[in-house]
């Protein structure tokens, strides 16, 4: 075909079809002129109906189409409407692949690829267009900049001079366009285990420059490109390294996923959904391999579910995603768990502790060896998305790397200011996180706080906290291995879930797209009397802290996800007894002062219950009396401890917390076997 005729066709697509069907592309050039959009955005399925040899020829031949269908339309509009449009072709269905499946029978040739965007540049101008002035003669020259490498002049073109320079560029007169490169990443839910994920390059150009940030799930149509690689000696090599010369970018919303849910998968979903037991099924179909556990599992589901995000008119934005956290001994199926939930969750990510980076969770800013300057690169928080993020050994990560996920789990956001990048990157992710305790077991009679490894600032952002532990009971060890032995045995029957997997997973999605519970006045009455009643248990002068309103937001995020379980839109008295006695279930295990017996929420807020912070005052006090006793000089260590262990003070506690007061500076040692306070009395 010549191009003349390509351009011939086009001209008709362009005049005939809006007659044809529904889209007017003089509406879209109209609108495009008044909101100064220099791109008009073309269906590849009208393509297809009009012109079938032209839509097949876009494909195979793009650098010779795209450039056709440019051209008739500035022949047919440009005079007209005064508008400078491209041309982007959308929805290439016929020519979608996946990252990991580019081969060389692609290049050259229109793809479109799905993906998450791992990395942006910033935004630089390209030069389309250079314009020269011969030195000697003054002549002008126009080279056209068609690939990476700068092109020059090579002989002057006035025949009077056609010298071989000198050249000099003309940047005022030269023609420049936006440019800004952006690296795509498969979607972690399309990997299997032990797979890597591949990325390729794509460069944007003009007005689609800076459409998506780091996290970003798009769609991208364009053409695959090649570039020779260079050894370090600067030889060529025979090897190319692939990228992709963008045409049009489509950002994916929160809820939009790659599983299809059709008609027949939307009857088996109310279908499953009108029965009396429905959450119950949903429940047991959670890891079924693993024996027990359903106040756990049935959390797990509560968090894939999900509450409802709202953004109040103030612009306060109300998360609905809950935080689960796992602490127990080895050998309890933690792991599994977790694995399962990424397996099954839409955007599930799984990831270690101790092969994890704040970096590598969040985000950082790095060295981009195509630009060479610098480049924002998404972590795993940012990449699960409106997905589930799971976090295994987290009490193995690094201080400083727990710490960066402080602001994911509360705000849902990643900030970073780094090298001149100041951004923040959207992390609406839950967090499901396991941990073992300190020593090994658990120590049903020592607070949570004393055996974990983690900041009470970390603890005190999950919704529910569970222990597992791994008692001897000669009934329950029986079942465990009985099922065990099961397993292996007869697999198909004694695990198979209640729920298909792959049901489950439409039906977690279409609830999370299609329902949006509100609650009814009997389930906040319920949660409100509840949260009453364990507040005023701290009304008392000496009482501790039962909960706090942090607690109550987490109590209506579950209420909401046990609603959505049943593709209900009204949150109703049975789901907040429920999600009460989950609440209870957690709180009564992880947030009791052992010395009284008394729920205190400070336990994992501060890390200290009201009476150990008592008697961390009455320490203080002691020793400050001690040094006013020796006239200021300080006070005797073997005082403080003859005194205190008479005043019910224990020579441990003593002990460790005269350590952390000198760690933290709150004590010094003017003299050996003395102490003296910092604070003023």
């Amino acid at each position: 075909m010549r191009f003349e005729e390509a351009v011939n066709r086009f001209k008709v697509f362009f005049e005939e079809y809006p007659t044809l069907s529904n889209p007017v592309h003089y509406d879209r050039i109209r609108k495009a002129k008044l909101n100064n959009q220099r791109s008009l955005e073309i269906d590849f399925d009208h393509i297809l109906d009009f012109d079938f040899e032209m839509a097949q020829l876009l494909i195979a031949d793009p650098n010779f189409v795209v450039p056709a269908s440019e051209a008739a339309f500035e022949q047919l509009y440009a005079p007209r409407e005064k508008c400078d449009l491209h041309v982007r072709f959308f929805n290439v269905t016929p020519a979608r692949v996946e990252i990991r499946d580019l081969r060389s029978e692609h290049i050259n040739k229109l793809v479109q690829i799905d993906g998450i965007v791992r990395r942006t540049t910033e935004v630089k101008p390209e030069i389309v267009e250079a314009v020269f002035t011969c030195v000697r003669c003054g002549q002008l020259m126009i080279i056209e900049q068609d690939v990476h490498i700068f092109k020059r002049p090579t002989i002057c073109q006035n025949p009077a001079c056609g010298r071989p320079g000198p050249f000099k560029l003309e940047e005022d007169q030269s023609k420049f366009v936006d440019w800004q490169l952006i690296k795509i990443q498969e979607r972690p839910e399309r990997l299997r285990g032990g797979q890597m994920p591949r990325d390729v390059d794509c460069f944007l150009h003009d007005d689609i420059v800076d459409m998506a940030i780091a996290g970003n799930r798009v769609t991208i149509v364009g053409i695959l490109k090649t570039i020779q690689e260079v050894s370090f000696r600067g030889q060529q090599k025979t090897t190319f390294k692939i990228s992709i010369d963008v045409g049009y970018v489509e950002l994916k919303q929160k809820e939009v996923e790659d599983v299809e849910i059709t008609e027949e998968d939307e009857a088996h979903i109310k279908l499953l959904a009108s029965e009396p037991f429905v959450c119950d099924k949903v429940v047991n179909s959670i890891a079924p391999a693993v024996y027990g556990h359903l106040d756990v599992k049935e959390a797990l589901a509560l968090q894939l579910f999900s509450g409802v995000m709202r953004i109040l008119p103030d612009g306060t934005r109300l998360r609905g995603d809950s935080n689960v956290l796992l602490v127990g001994d080895p050998g309890v199926a933690k792991s599994q768990l977790l694995m399962y939930i990424a397996r099954i969750a839409p955007r599930g990510i799984y990831t270690s502790g101790k092969g994890t980076s704040a970096a590598g969770l969040t985000a950082t800013v790095v060295r981009d060896e195509t630009t060479g300057g610098w480049a924002l690169e998404a972590g795993a928080l940012v990449i699960a998305d409106g997905g589930i993020a799971c976090i295994d050994e987290i009490d193995k990560m690094s201080k400083d790397d727990r710490s960066s996920i402080h602001e994911a789990m509360e705000q849902q956001t990643i900030s970073i200011a780094k090298a001149g990048i100041v951004a923040t990157l959207n992390a609406r992710a839950s967090i499901l996180a396991a941990a073992n305790p300190k020593y090994g077991r658990f120590d049903r009679f020592r607070s949570l706080v004393e055996q974990i490894d983690l900041p009470p600032t970390l603890l005190s952002r999950f919704d529910l906290i569970y222990i597992l532990t791994d008692k001897p009971s000669e009934e329950l060890d029986r079942r465990i291995a009985e099922h065990i032995i099961a397993t292996h045995e007869n697999p198909d029957e004694s695990i198979s879930p209640p729920v298909p997997i792959d049901l489950l997973e439409k039906y977690i999605l279409y609830a999370k797209n299609n329902v949006r519970p509100a609650m009814t006045r009997e389930a906040s009455k319920r949660l409100l009397d509840f949260y009453l009643e364990m507040r005023k248990g701290g009304e008392a002068e000496e009482a501790p802290l039962p909960i706090t309103a942090r607690q109550l937001e987490a109590l209506i995020r579950l209420s909401e996800a046990r609603s959505r379980m049943r593709l209900s839109d009204r949150v109703t008295r049975e789901d907040a007894e429920e999600v009460i006695r989950l609440f209870r279930e957690c709180l009564f295990k992880v947030a009791i002062d052992h010395s009284t017996g008394k729920l205190d929420i400070d336990v994992l807020t501060t890390g200290k219950s009201k009476s150990q912070r008592d008697k961390v005052f009455q320490l203080l006090d002691l020793i400050e009396k001690l040094d006013k006793e020796n006239s200021g000089n300080g006070a005797s260590e073997e005082e403080v401890y003859k005194q205190g262990m008479s005043e019910g003070l224990s020579a441990e506690f003593i002990r460790e917390n005269i350590s952390q007061f000198k760690r933290k500076g709150d004590l010094y040692s003017p003299r050996d076997g003395l102490l003296k306070s910092v604070r003023e009395y």
